[in-house]
């Protein structure tokens, strides 16, 4: 296997932190290029250990930030726990030392098509400099479940469920049931992410290490979503021992 930044760390919190501060690393270069810079950020369990640095991080200035997310359910509301707006906002949005630039939230409440139009016309603004993204427990890259929809141009697109993911979010305990588990959401299509001037790509936990090893050692296909990775100039992973339990 010969791929390229692959950093493996004993921990999730140590995966974590180094991610944060390559991923931080990327905005300042692009901040100080630029004059600002424009991210993407991915919500999960996954992605607890590497938000947490990069929002200590004292050499960014949020101001000059623009924030995008990757997905969110269709018809649920903001205050639902599960919501990624509210994770977002709790989690990241809010625990900033200064307001960012704007963030770009997906509310896919109402009507979901004008939704993807909408965000979609707003991250085409622009280049994104630096993607954080995860890897599912089915292989999926935000919420394009396999067989992955790898053609499409187009930024944001309501996507159906499969079952492997909607089980994976009952399993993190985001839902009380499988039925309360919404069956579409809006997700960031794969070009969209693939765009990124640079992707850092945080998994943890030993329920990824069939995903991990899929994505990385198979033949690249849209039945391993996540594998599209491999084709990008500027992908940095970031495992903790268990995710890469079995690439070693």
């Amino acid at each position: 296997m010969d791929i390229p930044n692959i950093n493996i760390h004993d921990t999730a919190q140590a995966s974590g932190e180094a991610a944060a501060k390559k991923g931080g690393q990327l905005i300042q270069d692009a901040i100080s290029k630029n004059g600002q810079a424009r991210i993407i950020v991915a919500t999960g369990a996954s992605q607890f250990e590497m938000l947490k640095p990069l929002i200590k991080n004292p050499a960014i200035d949020w101001s000059k930030v623009t924030i995008f997310h990757l997905d969110e359910y269709v018809g649920l509301p903001m205050s639902h726990p599960a919501s990624f707006r509210l994770y977002l906002w709790k989690r990241f949005i809010t625990q900033l030392p200064l307001p960012p630039a704007a963030f770009h939230f997906i509310n896919g409440e109402n009507d979901p098509q004008a939704e993807c139009k909408r965000v979609g016309d707003l991250i085409q603004e622009g280049r994104i400099d630096v993607a954080f993204v995860g890897i599912g427990e089915n292989g999926h890259l935000a919420f394009n479940d396999p067989p992955a929809d790898f053609e499409t141009k187009t930024p944001y697109l309501v996507v159906k469920l499969d079952a492997a993911c909607r089980n994976q979010q009952l399993g993190e305990g985001w839902f009380p049931t499988i039925n309360d588990v919404p069956e579409q959401a809006i997700s960031m299509s794969i070009n969209q992410i693939m765009d990124a001037k640079s992707i850092i790509c945080t998994v943890p936990d030993a329920r990824k290490a069939q995903a991990v090893k899929n994505c990385l050692t198979n033949e690249i296909s849209p039945m391993d979503p996540s594998s599209i990775l491999r084709r990008h100039a500027d992908t940095h992973y970031f495992f903790d021992k268990h995710s890469a339990a079995k690439i070693k």
